[in-house]
């Protein structure tokens, strides 16, 4: 990051993006109750065939952000030469692009439920959308894992100022939160509150990124 280079740049570009799109993939979802919670599938597929419309631009955000956070990951895996320990700049490249991928594993369950949710509720139904909601909760709790483990891997071994590493084991820490979070419900599934803790645990990891995102862009 000591020297400007068309890698950081695009690097910074796909983590802005990736910050901006999940902001507002967010912003849609919390308020409008599309949290669609697995412990009520009938009310989750009633929830998306209500707003069908809404639910397709919360996803296109989302999948538009794990698409950044993905290209990110690779580019900055792609160029290891910009810092002192290459090869943790690799593994945190990686390790980001991982989390994407598993992030966009979860948009493709939701997805599902979409046309799902078209079909009229019968017992069949029910059972696919449990299964689909059940895989893209946990599906996303691998991403956040994957992200907490990048975050930390990243706070390591790209130069940053002091404050700023500090401020990555910081929410590194919120993020594993996160990751625990539906794990303290045992065989229960999470609840809307939790699901939306969930949601405000992350946001220190996105900021983070943009922050960083902000330093590979304009940094000289």
């Amino acid at each position: 990051m000591t020297d400007l280079n068309p890698g950081a740049r695009l690097t910074g570009v796909l983590l802005l993006i990736s910050l901006v799109a999940m902001i507002a993939g967010a912003a849609i979802v919390v308020p409008s109750g599309l949290t669609l919670n697995p412990a009520d599938p009938d009310a989750a597929l009633a929830a998306v065939g209500e707003q069908v419309g809404l639910h397709l631009t919360e996803l296109a955000f989302d999948v538009l952000g794990w698409l950044g956070l993905t290209a990110a990951g690779l580019v900055m895996a792609a160029s290891p030469h910009v810092a002192p320990r290459p090869h943790l700049v690799v593994l945190a490249g990686g390790l980001l692009a991982a989390a994407g991928l598993a992030g966009l594993l979860h948009d493709a369950g939701n997805l599902a439920l979409t046309r799902l949710s078209t079909d009229p509720v019968t017992p069949a139904t029910a059972t696919v959308a449990t299964a689909l909601l059940l895989t893209a909760k946990w599906t996303v709790n691998l991403a956040g894992l994957l992200w907490v483990a990048a975050t930390t891997t990243t706070a390591v071994g790209v130069p940053m100022p002091s404050g700023l590493r500090g401020a990555g084991a910081i929410a590194a820490l919120c993020g594993l939160a996160a990751v625990a979070l539906p794990w303290t419900t045992g065989t229960d599934d999470p609840s809307e509150a939790s699901e939306q803790l969930g949601y405000a645990l992350y946001l220190p990891i996105m900021i983070w990124y943009g922050v960083l995102g902000w330093r590979y862009l304009w940094r000289q």
